[in-house]
């Protein structure tokens, strides 16, 4: 974390985006019949090339009978043909109206591969996403898929695959299983649809993984168990933040929120640097590098008293230090929320941003961020991975972002939570004002994606066994 010194068109005009492809949607003719009873797939892609960055099925699955399915029982198999024997694939999820926290996909090897086919990717669902009446549809799953190491991959020779099909319409070329009985499309010849799924580039890895997990569950900022458990109380000088403001420790208190201990972060200005005090929590050790990290935080639009309007930032990331200007290993990954606007933007804006490396002066940034105009005051689920091929965002279970390998670290950080101002160009009162931010827990899960439903479910399995602290990551 630090000023950006340039304004806030320059730094989005620096950001790296992803930009994703669209079209019109336009029905037509029917590829397959749909089965008596049970469900119809419709496909297009996004990316119509002979080759591609990343494959980009998009599909609609309608329901064709006349119960109500279960979403959670439904599996789609689009048939591909690897690029080399030994290629591995990442599947993300762009976009869908269940959202794409309740939407899966994992890889398969096929028992009797062909020329266009010897792998498939998978889609399921999981209960939340809810069940589809009949007569309606899933509505978008934008989907795709990548080599791991980012290396062009060639669509033209895949089984399911059609450039010409950039508008929506039946697809018998991919399959469809209903409780696990397949209910629409043709497998690739000799390969039943119904085959057990056999997983060679897993999402969600299995096992526990070596885990840091804090419940906050501390008296008060000079509570001994809070070094002990590997945390710093910032009090020294420095940015980012207002010049002249200082990091006070005393105001990082502890308090009961829904019947579980919360770490409040107070920042507080009467409108002068000298007046401004900014707060800061860390791990002492930067152990910290692939898999995933969450936590849950309050964020909060206006002050406890005192006038609103300030240029607050609100975070959670990690970061390891800066060795030099621009310098390739540096690493951060932010959740910051300006309740206020700031760094050119007018109002409340939601940022997560990936960082290859920067100057600070002149200011110049390598970084890729995704962002979201609206307001997100009150409790927030945030989960970021990081394995070898992305990094992904997610809140409240929903996909925030999806931001390339290229931003991966290539060394260990520290865990942070802070709040700071970044200018007092937002209120220029001199009515002393009050900000908290608080934090409920933080895990991390050591070289492990873990769903954000996943993560969720950790938490409550360490509240249940009465676990307040663990830390089993080792000290790179």
């Amino acid at each position: 974390m630090r000023n950006r010194t340039t304004a806030g068109r320059a730094r989005l005009a620096l950001a790296l985006a992803v930009l994703l492809g669209g079209g019109a949607l336009t029905a037509l003719p029917a590829q397959a019949a749909p089965a008596a009873d049970g469900l119809t797939v419709q496909y297009r892609t996004s990316a119509s090339g002979a080759t591609a960055d990343q494959t980009e099925p998009w599909f609609k699955v309608r329901n064709t009978g006349s119960s109500t399915v279960q979403l959670s029982q439904v599996k789609i198999r689009y048939y591909f043909k690897a690029d080399s024997p030994t290629a591995s694939y990442r599947f993300a999820c762009s976009w869908a109206v269940r959202g794409c926290a309740a939407v899966t996909g994992t890889f398969g090897t096929l028992s009797s591969p062909t020329a266009t086919a010897d792998r498939y990717l998978e889609i399921g669902f999981t209960p939340a996403a809810g069940t589809l009446a009949p007569g309606a549809d899933t509505g978008d799953l934008q989907l795709r898929f990548y080599r791991s190491n980012w290396q062009t991959l060639r669509q033209s020779d895949d089984y399911s695959f059609d450039g010409t099909r950039t508008s929506y319409a039946n697809w018998g070329k991919v399959t469809a299983q209903l409780a696990g009985t397949a209910v629409w499309g043709a497998a690739p010849e000799g390969n039943d649809p119904t085959d057990p799924t056999d997983p060679t580039d897993p999402t969600d890895p299995p096992g526990d993984g070596e885990t840091l997990f804090d419940d906050f569950d501390y008296s008060s900022h000079t509570d001994p168990a809070i070094p002990a458990h590997g945390w710093s109380v910032r009090s020294n000088s420095g940015g980012p933040g207002v010049p002249g403001a200082t990091w006070d420790p005393s105001k990082v208190t502890f308090v009961s929120a829904g019947g579980n201990s919360v770490m409040n972060l107070e920042t507080s200005t009467a409108g002068t640097g000298a007046s401004t005090t900014q707060t800061e929590v860390l791990t002492k050790s930067a152990k910290f590098r692939n898999g995933t990290y969450a936590a849950r935080v309050r964020f909060a639009d206006t002050p406890r008293s005192g006038p609103d309007g300030d240029h607050l930032v609100q975070t959670f990331f990690t970061i390891n230090d800066l060795k030099a200007p621009m310098a390739d290993d540096y690493a951060e990954y932010d959740f910051e929320y300006l309740p206020n606007g700031g760094w050119g933007e007018p109002s409340n804006i939601l940022y997560t941003t990936s960082w290859e490396t920067y100057n600070p002066d002149p200011w110049q940034a390598v970084n890729q961020h995704s962002e979201q105009r609206s307001s997100y005051a009150g409790w927030h689920d945030l989960v970021v991975t990081i394995d070898d091929s992305a990094i992904t965002y997610y809140v409240d279970g929903q996909l925030f972002g999806t931001h390339d390998a290229r931003y991966l670290p290539e060394r260990p950080m520290s865990i942070n939570f802070n709040q700071w101002l970044i200018d007092l160009d937002g209120q220029t009162s001199t009515t002393p004002r009050a900000y908290d931010q608080q934090v409920d827990y933080v895990l991390h899960v050591k070289d492990r994606v873990l769903t954000p439903a996943r993560a969720a479910a950790k938490v409550a399995a360490f509240r249940a066994a009465g676990t307040a602290f663990v830390d089993e990551v080792p000290a790179s």
